[in-house]
């Protein structure tokens, strides 16, 4: 098996949205990371990284 990654950017205050509904399509959370370099620190508007991962069917 191999696995299969995907990186996406989203609101800090969407991010448990986004992991469930990755989770319903066979994704799993490897990592996370928040941005906190910009000026805005807010749950609603900081940026988050979220690393998925999934096993794929080997060609």
């Amino acid at each position: 098996m191999q696995k299969e990654y995907k990186i996406l950017e989203v609101k800090l205050s969407e991010a448990e949205i986004k992991m469930n509904e990755m989770a319903k399509h066979g994704w799993e959370v490897v990592s996370t990371d928040t941005y906190l370099g910009g000026m805005t620190h807010t749950k609603a508007g900081t940026p988050m990284l979220i690393v998925f991962a999934r096993e794929v069917q080997g060609e």
